[in-house]
């Protein structure tokens, strides 16, 4: 098992069993990278599917979680699969990644002046086959911007492989005036709770230990 090619292991944790990471997401590999665990990336080829009539964000995102997460643990027995999914969400709009400029527009002048939820589902499966999944939620307050803002950024071609058509971590930080709860959970892993897991089934212990 490897880190991230050209990365070296500074992080305080270690991992107990083999790690696999169900996501193709360089925010997800640097994250868990940040930790100094050690894991092998295979991203799930399944498409997702739209979210169901009347489910809630929170369910959809851990129904794609789950979906992507088993998909790849049928072929890795015996190591602990980790996937997730992150969904931005204003009212009852569930924001996926935009198919253009037009709709990035659509949806980051939507999100102006407004707070919304970003809800990511994380599913993990033990050494032993047991499931784990479950939702976490952080709010998001963004300043109101300007049409040509707006466009100027969209042309960075930051937006257009986001969900919600931004990046807390990137150029769209200018965009964002406060949040409530987890940054890493903005990010795509709320990677304190999901730490909190690893954790309780041996799965990752301090390096010291």
């Amino acid at each position: 098992m490897g880190n991230i090619p050209g990365m070296t292991k500074t992080g305080p944790f270690i991992n107990r069993s083999p790690i696999v990471l169900a996501s193709g997401s360089p925010r997800r590999r640097e994250l868990l990278s940040d930790l100094g665990l050690t894991f092998d990336v295979h991203p799930s080829p399944l498409e997702e599917p739209a979210p169901k009539p009347d489910e809630s964000p929170a369910d959809y995102v851990l129904r794609m979680a789950e979906l992507k997460t088993l998909d790849v643990a049928g072929k890795f027995r015996g190591a602990t699969v980790i996937g997730a999914d992150t969904a931005v969400v204003l009212g009852n709009r569930i924001m996926g990644k935009p198919r253009s400029k037009l709709d990035a527009l659509d949806m980051l002048e939507a999100l102006s002046g407004e707070t919304h939820q970003v809800v990511t589902g994380f599913c993990v499966v033990l050494p032993d086959g047991a499931i784990l999944s479950e939702a976490v939620s952080t709010d998001v307050d963004m300043r109101v911007s300007t049409e040509d803002e707006l466009m100027s950024y969209i042309e960075t071609g930051e937006p257009m492989d986001k969900a919600g058509a931004y990046a807390i971590q990137g150029v769209g930080t200018f965009l964002v005036t406060a949040i409530r709860g987890s940054y890493t959970n903005v990010v795509g892993l709320p990677v304190a709770r999901l730490l909190e897991v690893l954790s309780k089934y041996g799965i990752v212990t301090p390096e010291n230990l």
